[in-house]
């Protein structure tokens, strides 16, 4: 069996011109990434080749305003393509969400001339960008930081290290958050370093569970040098072009959650199909046939969900409450789905021969990233009860 083996879902796209970019997506990522997605997981490759790819076809900048290389799409757009390229390797589709991750800042906060000089190479000239806010001891208590940033003349000098930072020690340019100031959140900055920045290093990559073919790394500022004019938003407007980033964020890794786990039913389901127990079909056991059922629901109700959130943001509503749900609801719902893909392979889906354990093993980090899962119904708790009330 290959990777990824059955029909394309079924989608509902605002315009024709959606529907020929999902398309072209999807020839790319069954001629381009699928198949290579397993061996080179094993060897450990980051496919930069696919990414400059992406970025000729234009589909590395897609939620941002074509003036500056964007696709100018929606949301609702962006987040199906980031599902089809994760169903055909997560390493892939995550990459683009945490590239998108780190332009946002600038097309965000950025003034006209940052943006007109910075941009275009950013979204569409080949460049790879990564996201850096946690550190070694400040995780979901992003406030907490303590990477710092000493305004020198003209240049603000940063020292620190940030930790889990997916395509840390390959990408070209970073989007970092570091304190500029006193404690707690208004005291952060952000800055887009570029990737060769003097004093800039990168250790070597964690040795993951899952996901082994994107770089994560920690990287150490050693009195990096960044000009003021490198500077994104206002002194100690950080955390919010941080948490602004992060509801946007949370939708990617939405998406990515679904399109695995989608690939994960894909393979259980071809599999189920050809494989005969007793003179039939397994799929034609009552058992199996139920678990499939209930794989297929949770898919189509966690991609109405993200999808719910995406159009939300696109007509410029408060978004963020949803973007927590999906997150948690999607990245749940990959890990129990590619689970019950193992199981539906028996002994077969615990062997390399068959993706459904990688699958199951890449679905585990969506549980952490971008927030964990106890972040989640921690911010959605806020929303509906307000903040904790304890001393």
């Amino acid at each position: 069996m290959t990777d990824r083996a059955l029909q394309p879902v079924d989608r509902e796209l605002p315009t024709e011109e959606s529907r020929d970019l999902l398309a072209l997506v999807r020839e790319i990522a069954e001629r381009e990434i699928a198949p290579h997605a397993a061996a080179e997981e094993d060897a450990g490759h980051f496919p930069r080749e696919v990414f400059r790819l992406l970025s000729d076809s234009g589909l590395l900048g897609l939620p941002y305003d074509s003036a500056f290389g964007g696709g100018d799409q929606p949301y609702e757009v962006y987040l199906q393509v980031l599902e089809e390229l994760a169903a055909a390797r997560l390493t892939v589709g995550l990459g683009v969400s945490v590239h998108s991750l780190a332009c946002h800042g600038l097309a965000g906060y950025g003034t006209k001339e940052q943006q007109a000089k910075h941009l275009p190479d950013m979204l569409g000239g080949g460049l790879l960008g990564a996201y850096c806010l946690s550190e070694p001891s400040s995780g979901s208590d992003a406030a907490s930081l303590s990477t710092k940033a000493v305004r020198d003349g003209d240049d603000w000098v940063l020292t620190g290290t940030k930790a889990w930072i997916t395509h840390g020690g390959v990408a070209d340019f970073y989007t970092v958050l570091a304190r500029s100031g006193g404690e707690g959140p208004k005291g952060i900055t952000a800055f887009l370093v570029p990737g060769d920045a003097e004093g800039l290093s990168a250790a070597a990559p964690e040795k993951k569970m899952g996901m082994k073919g994107s770089p994560t790394a920690q990287l150490h500022f050693d009195g990096v040098r960044i000009p003021d004019s490198r500077r994104i938003g206002e002194e100690g407007q950080g955390f919010t072009i941080a948490l602004a980033a992060l509801d946007a964020g949370r939708l990617g890794i939405a998406a990515c959650a679904i399109g695995v786990a989608q690939a994960a039913l894909d393979q259980a389901l071809a599999y189920a199909l050809d494989r005969k127990q007793f003179g039939h079909p397994i799929a034609d056991f009552q058992g199996l046939r139920f678990m499939l059922a209930d794989m297929a629901t949770r898919i189509e109700a966690g991609r109405s969900l993200y999808l719910t959130a995406a159009r939300l943001r696109d007509a410029g509503k408060p978004f963020s409450r949803q973007a927590a749900m999906a997150k948690l609801f999607c990245t749940d719902t990959a890990m129990a789905v590619t689970t019950d893909a193992v199981q539906v392979l028996g002994g077969y889906g615990y062997t390399q021969d068959f993706p459904v354990e990688r699958l199951m093993r890449e679905a585990k980090v969506l549980q952490i990233v971008e927030g964990t899962n106890q972040i989640q119904r921690m911010v959605i708790a806020r929303h509906l009860a307000g903040p904790e009330t304890r001393g």
